[in-house]
Formats: structure tokens, sequence, C-alpha cells
């Protein structure tokens, strides 16, 4: 008897990830993506003398080099060996795995550099020698909490279906209740930072881990400190780029008969009698299936963007609850002065007032934070890439931005004047950026709207604000039969690893439905 036949809305690490697990069980899955090809938000555009810039676009010619316009950590690894191990494979057989020995480098434009290892031991040392011993103990005693909260939270929270705060209670277990008031709950990052570090360089260091997840240390919870852990528990780089986690994905699925149509537009979910039936695609051609998995911003559907009928399953994300959208250049440049590694993030002194100027004053800050993504450097210090960096480097920049993309597009001015400040910034720190020729291609909240419709260019669903926040996003099941959803702006959250973990999540559950 043949499996019922899904259909996966977006190729993006979540629908990728459903489409494996659907796959192997013996569905008949067919992933549409808009794209094409496979990511979603992991994307690729290239850049090179003579391109043309635009939202997706990028240059082309001889020297057009394709360039990571996305996430570019890899982290949580066991989520995606667990993955390709349930399928009978091994991550190693479909993509080359490099361990970081520094996490990432840091400079302050006041003065200052700090490198994070993933050795703890090491971290500790260079802050010692950074800002004082009292400071590398504060951060010995973050990293155990940090752990601590990630031990409760992983299968608790992180590989639930759909938590809930008495849910969570039951699952960390009465006997457990210590372990579960250790994650600080009614706290925010930012307070708890406050209590391991003096030093107000460290605590934006470690406040930017809000960021990963679109959300201001400010008023996000407490328990982001767990991404400590996490990249102490590995951060690595990808052979040929992030893309190549979404070619891997697209692969397993297709040694189980998944089917991958791209330039495939859904315009519209098909629901009859409270129950999905398929989808229209913008040419008109209807497909029929038992179940869609919507692999989309959630909030997409709520807006009616995918029919009247789609919108009981989710609700729109209002614009002050949207998370961070960025302003990012993928360029080809010649650099000087500053040693980068893989990932270089540049700050700034007043960390409180950007966010500030992003979810109160729908601004960016005078002198943002810049994280600088080197793709053709290593990650092993005092290595350098001198042939490549001779000819121009391949470079993504990227600044937080208010997710107001659906306002317009910005004035070329105004995006000129943000470029202008950002390589102040960078200057500042030490670092020079000279762009090669036609070879930089900026994108905008207006241009994250335009690729991800109906969020407004926000990168991560709603932002994680307040202690609830954790537990208001849309679980996998909708209250449309049939239709599950997965990605970023549903639970777990937003991140690469994160997003594979929703993917499986509305997987089981179709699965266990049906």
């Amino acid at each position: 008897m043949p499996g019922p036949s899904v259909i996966v809305v977006g190729a993006g690490v979540g629908g990728l990830s459903a489409a494996v697990d659907l796959a192997r069980a013996g569905c008949a899955v067919t992933v549409l993506e808009r794209a094409d090809a496979p990511g979603g938000k992991m994307r690729r555009i290239p850049v090179g003398a003579g391109g043309a810039g635009g939202a997706g676009g990028g240059g082309s010619g001889d020297n057009a080099a394709p360039v990571d316009a996305g996430p570019t950590v890899f982290t949580m690894r066991w989520i995606f060996d667990a993955l390709f191990r349930d399928a009978g494979a091994r991550i190693e057989e479909h993509l080359t795995l490099t361990p970081a020995d520094i996490l990432a480098r840091h400079a302050w434009r006041e003065g200052g550099r700090l490198d994070l290892f993933a050795d703890v031991e090491r971290s500790i040392q260079a802050i010692a020698a950074f800002a004082g011993p009292a400071e590398a103990e504060g951060y010995r005693a973050f990293c155990r909490r940090s752990a601590d909260v990630f031990a409760t939270l992983k299968q608790s929270f992180i590989a639930d279906q759909k938590p809930s705060p008495a849910g969570l209670v039951r699952r960390v277990g009465v006997g457990n209740l210590d372990a579960l008031w250790r994650t600080a709950p009614g706290k925010t990052l930012w307070g708890v930072l406050g209590e391991h570090f003096k030093d107000p360089r460290l605590r934006q260091l470690f406040g930017r881990y809000a960021t990963y997840c679109g959300s201001a240390p400010l008023w996000a919870p407490a328990t982001l400190m767990l991404v400590a852990h996490v990249e102490q528990d590995g951060v690595w780089t990808v052979d040929g780029g992030m893309h190549q986690v979404a070619r891997a994905l697209q692969g397993l699925g297709e040694s189980f008969g998944a089917r991958y149509r791209f330039g495939s537009h859904v315009a519209e979910l098909l629901v009859e009698g409270g129950r999905v039936a398929g989808v229209r695609l913008a040419d008109g051609e209807r497909l029929s299936a038992d179940a869609v998995v919507f692999n989309g911003d959630a909030s997409a559907l709520g807006a009616g963007l995918l029919g009247a009928a789609a919108r009981a399953a989710a609700k729109p994300t209002p614009r002050r609850a949207r998370s961070l959208s960025a302003v990012t250049w993928c360029v080809k440049a010649k650099t000087a002065g500053f040693p980068l590694l893989y990932h270089n993030v540049f700050f700034a002194e007043d960390y409180p007032r950007e966010f500030q100027a992003i979810f109160r004053d729908r601004a960016v800050t005078e002198a943002p934070t810049v994280y600088v993504c080197a793709q053709d450097r290593p990650t092993r210090e005092g290595v350098e890439a001198a042939a490549k960096v001779g000819q121009g480097e391949r470079l993504l920049l990227l600044v937080n931005a208010p997710a107001d993309g659906d306002l317009g597009p910005w004035e070329a001015a105004h995006l000129a004047d943000l470029r202008a400040r950002t390589w102040d910034l960078l200057a500042a720190c030490g670092l020079e950026v000279e762009t090669l020729p036609g070879a930089e291609v900026a994108t905008t909240p207006h241009g994250f709207e335009s690729l991800f419709p109906g969020t407004g260019g926000a990168l991560y669903g709603a932002a994680n604000h307040g202690a609830m926040a954790t537990f208001a996003r849309p679980g996998a099941k909708t209250r449309i039969r049939g239709l599950y959803l997965a990605g970023g702006s549903v639970h777990p959250g937003p991140g690469v690893p994160m997003a594979a973990m929703s993917g499986r999540l509305a997987a089981a559950k179709l699965l266990g439905d049906r």
C-alpha cells in the first residue's frame, strides 16, 4: 500500500529535513521551491567584476565567485548526525566538516581584541589577559552555567513537539525543579551577563548571542546563555560553504525517492472541508496531496499570502514583535590592517543603544556592530590565504536592522550613508576594506521581504523577548488538518540546526497523525 502523498513547500533546512524523514518513511514527497536552488536563507550570491546587484542576484563574469549570503555557522552537529544516521548514512559521506580552533575574533572601536577558542581553558587565559583574572573566573562560571541550562533544555524543550510552561515542568521532572530554576526564568540575558562580567566589552560579546535568534539581549530570556555551550560543543566550517548542507540534504532525500521542483512558486494552499488538499502554483498548476508541510515564515499564512483559507493556520507577526532584519554586503575585496579569521565581530561602545534604535526607533544606530565572515580565510590563526587575498577575498558583512522591509525600498542615499558608517567602524577597529569594481551586492530589509514575503525582512520569525516568548512560537501542527509547519519561525526557533529540528518534528507529527 503506497504511503501518503506529501508536498513540502519551501526547500529551506526545515523543509529539506522533513522531506528526508517523510521519504524514508514511505511517503511520496514532492518539495516545491520558488528559488532555483535549495537552502532558503542559506543562499549564495555570485559577486565579481561587472556584476549587478539586487535582493537575490549577484555578479557575473570571469571573476565572479559565490559568497554565502545567509547563515555561516554550523553548530549542534548532533542534530544532523542523528538525521543522517536515522537515514542509514553518515554525515561524513556527504559533507566535509572542519572543527574551528578559534570560534571568533572580536575587536572594539575604542581598542582591544579578543579571540574565543573552542578550548575553554584557552578562552579563560585570553580573557584573563584581555580583562583580568576576575573576568576570566566570571567566564568560567558562565560556561558551567550555560552547560547546565543546555543539559536541562536539550530534550525537555529543543526536541519537544510544542513545549508549554507546565509541560516543561513535567518533562524536566518535579524532582529536578532546581535545574529548571537555574535556567533563570524571568531574567534577561543582559541581566544574567551582568552577574558574571563587569567589563562592558564582555557583556557585549556574550550579549550578541541573543541576535542569533533575532532578538535584543536587553529583553531576551536568560536561557539564551545556552548558546555559549552550543559553541563550545563545536563550531565547524563546511567545505564548499554552507550551501553544501542544503545540497547534502537534498541528495539524502532523493536517495529515498523525494522529488524536488525548483522555480515552483506556490501561490495558494488548497483547503477543502477544513483539511489541506494540495497547492496551486503561480502558473495555475494544481497539485493534490494528503498533507502539506509549509517551510516558510508562519506569518505569511496569517497574512493571507497563501490564500484566505490558510489564514487559520497561524497569526501574522505584528511589526513591533518581529525579529531583527539586516543589511548585508556580499563583496570581493582587498583587505588590510586587521588579521581576519573566518568569523569576526567589530563593536562600538553603546550596545544597548543599538537595540533601542532598532526595536524602539526603527532605525540603525550611528555605529552598528558589524559581523564579517571572511570566507577564504582558514580557521587556524597565523595562516594567511595569501594568494586569494592578493586578488580580493570573499566577504559577507552584516549589520542588524529593523524588520520594516514591507514599508518600501531604501533610498540609495540612505543605504550609502549606512555603508559609509559601517566601513568607518571597521576602519576605526583597524580593518580597511577596498571592494573590487563591480564586486559588491547589498541586500536591505526590503530585499529580504522580497525574498521572504510577509516578514518585513525579519530573518528569525518573531523576536524572542519576554519570559513567555519562548513558548509563543507555533508548533508543527496547525488548526488545518493535514497542514504542518517547519522552519525558523516555529518551534524550536531560528538557526540552521533548530530549523532542521523543526523539520524533523513536523515529519514526526505528520506520521504520528497518519
